[in-house]
């Protein structure tokens, strides 16, 4: 059915501008029919109320709420570093299946912000400290959850990069670098016809994002070309009649004072009619999107969950792997240390944490079971300042005498987690000395990492032989660390954020500027654009992550396929007697830039399996946005005539292959 705004009273439509309760659109005692959001975007997260007779085996809270099991997919991070398009389709389209099953018309995801912050919070939420990595995973999320008819919120809208004081503390950025950094991801992502789109919390430039009209209206209806409806974060609307006016379309959740807000204004003269209906059209071909959408369930509960395990096997990044302690071999013995062996933590905390119902087997019975050997498992605590000393005995008695020691540490909520950032990088004293002891005992030490972000790993990296970023890998994490582990599985992961030697060389060292504004200094020199800037030496580059396969790069050529646009191709060869995924990373260099420019920008990337002593050529497409930047005088992307230079590499810092390029254009 088509809705239009000419069907409405006045009183409707004011009513329409604001949420019926915590989770739906008003749906006007009937007359428009229920429209219903849920959270996102490591799965569903969806609050329903139900008297306690209702279900068994159920935690409520006070009100009598509950969340409903879900599939708790990998956080966005880890979806992120499988470099695979195709993945983060899979992802979409496996949340969307439980959003249908619920009777979710709308998840409230993804998340692309920069991760400019390494401490912010809610990193983990987001893809990449890149723009263009960013948003080509932003996009292909955003198909996946909508091929099945369920809709988007594509968020948050923009420059929040930061946990702390989220709802007062202004972005202050300047347009070269909002354009270059922060709002390519929405740009691409946006390619995708999301929905909506969700405004954040944060003022930008002194304006709050849910009521800036040069953001919403100049930027990303009339720039970035959205035609959807806007959505505010939930309690992110200070001045209602501000919000319409800026094209901010639906506040939430609902508000007692909205509706007398809006009539005001409108009786004042402050608000127009054409304003309001604008905002309500909006909101009422958002409900018809949902009417007309064709939702079907294509995989199963068991299916779902095999997603969940395939996606985290890809994503799950090797580090380092000294002396080929990995692979284990069948018949290894092992002591495994750590609460996360039994308890992996699946998310951060927040809106995106999601309640499942799958049950997981402890990471030490999985690779017992495997390896056929003898797996000795210790349970220390880490919040357990104390960690009896009969428990640490005989975890360092079962490493001295097995094969190799694996040691489970890392950070989980409240730590990491929405509405509060990280305190710093390091993992606590406690798992710090407990890696350290261990590698007294034992010299092949596999520590695998849980967390939302880069870690600090200073004070024990040189002393173990191999480390895994395992991330929040969701709760398929113990079934694909066992592939990885054990080799039935060759890893391919890739870190898509800098992890940089400590926070005092990030670009915000973790600090905010005098507490009232967040100055981004910086400018476009936002992760491994700002350490290649400041030549400084980091633990783990972007675009690092190791295989059990090795790989030589040859044969560069770069063809020019029409005006702006070139094929960068080259051979990758399997130098191993394993099959294995490589992914190679594009970056583009302008060597005489008139204005200031990064040293390389990613441009372009490509996942490849490539079999053991197997050739294959990669071709990678660039146009002329690949070489642009965004000039503020013309103020519109600008290519100089000039010297460029194509770069290929295994990470950021690891570059294999160069070539040069004079364009003219």
């Amino acid at each position: 059915m088509k809705y239009t705004v000419k069907d409405f009273s006045l009183e409707e439509k004011l009513l329409l501008l604001t949420g019926k309760d915590n989770w739906s659109i008003n749906d006007l005692n009937g007359k428009l029919p229920a429209f219903t959001m849920a959270d996102g975007p490591s799965g569903l997260r969806k609050i329903e109320k139900f008297e306690k007779s209702d279900l068994i085996g159920v935690t409520y809270d006070a009100n009598g709420n509950y969340t409903v099991p879900a599939t708790a997919m990998p956080t966005l991070s880890v979806v992120a570093n499988t470099w695979d398009e195709s993945l983060c389709f899979l992802d979409g389209s496996t949340i969307a299946d439980d959003c249908i099953e619920h009777d979710v018309d709308m998840l409230l995801a993804p998340g692309v912000n920069i991760k400019r912050n390494t401490l912010n919070g809610r990193n983990f939420e987001y893809f990449s400290e890149d723009p263009f990595l960013a948003g080509k995973m932003g996009r292909a999320f955003i198909e996946g959850v909508q091929s099945k008819g369920v809709g988007t919120s594509l968020k948050h809208f923009v420059a929040n990069n930061s946990e702390h004081d989220r709802n007062g503390t202004s972005s202050e950025v300047d347009e070269r670098t909002l354009r270059e950094i922060y709002l390519p991801a929405f740009e691409e992502s946006v390619k995708a016809k999301p929905w909506t789109v969700m405004c954040s919390y944060n003022p930008v430039n002194g304006i709050y994002a849910s009521a800036n009209k040069k953001m919403l209206k100049k930027v990303l209806r009339d720039s970035l070309d959205f035609d959807g409806a806007i959505v505010s974060d939930w309690w992110a609307v200070h001045d209602h009649p501000k919000a319409v006016q800026a094209t901010c379309d639906l506040r939430m959740p609902y508000c007692n004072e909205a509706y007398e807000e809006l009539k005001s204004a409108y009786e004042k003269g402050d608000l127009t009619i054409e304003e309001i209906d604008f905002c309500v059209q909006n909101i009422l071909n958002l409900i018809e999107k949902a009417q007309n959408a064709d939702k079907k369930i294509t995989f199963t509960k068991e299916q779902r969950h095999e997603n969940a395990v395939h996606i985290a096997k890809e994503g799950i990044v090797l580090l380092k792997n000294e002396k080929g302690v990995l692979p284990l071999k069948e018949g290894t013995s092992l002591a495994v240390l750590g609460q996360f062996n039994m308890r992996p933590p699946l998310g951060g905390g927040g809106s995106s944490a999601v309640t499942t119902a799958y049950e997981q087997k402890p990471l030490s019975e999985l690779l017992e079971k495997e390896l056929k050997s003898t797996v000795h498992c210790c349970r220390a605590s880490w919040g357990d300042t104390v960690n009896t000393v009969s428990l640490l005995r005989f975890h360092y008695e079962k490493a001295y005498h097995s094969d190799a020691a694996i040691v489970c540490v890392g950070e989980q909520a409240p730590i990491v987690a929405e509405g509060c950032d990280r305190e710093n990088m390091r993992l606590t004293a406690v798992q710090e000395d407990i890696i350290l002891n261990t590698a007294k005992y034992n010299d092949k030490v596999i520590v695998l990492v849980y967390g939302g972000g880069a870690i600090d790993m200073s004070a024990w990296i040189d002393k173990v032989q191999a480390v895994v970023f395992v991330g929040f890998a969701g709760e398929g994490v113990n079934e694909a660390l066992t592939a990885i582990l054990t080799g039935k599985t060759v890893p391919s992961g890739k870190l898509t954020e800098t992890f940089p030697l400590c926070k005092e060389d990030t670009v915000t060292k973790g600090l905010l500027d005098n507490g009232l504004v967040d100055w981004y200094k910086e400018g476009i020199f936002v992760g491994y654009r700002h350490y290649d800037r400041e030549q400084k030496e980091v633990l783990y580059p972007f675009g690092h992550g190791l295989s059990y396969a090795s790989f030589a790069y040859s044969n560069l050529a770069v063809e020019s396929a029409g005006r702006g646009e070139y094929l960068v191709s080259y051979d990758i060869t399997n130098t191993s007697d394993i099959d294995g995924k490589e992914v190679s990373q594009v970056y583009i260099k302008d060597m005489f830039a008139s204005v200031v420019r990064p040293e390389k920008e990613l441009k372009g990337f490509s996942k490849d399996l490539i079999k053991a002593g197997e050739t294959k050529r990669i071709t990678v497409k660039l146009n002329a946005r690949s070489f642009a930047y965004y000039s503020v005088a013309l103020d519109e992307w600008t290519v100089e005539n000039g010297d460029f230079v194509v770069m290929v590499g295994a990470s950021s810092r690891d570059i294999r292959l160069t070539k040069q390029l004079r364009i003219e254009m």
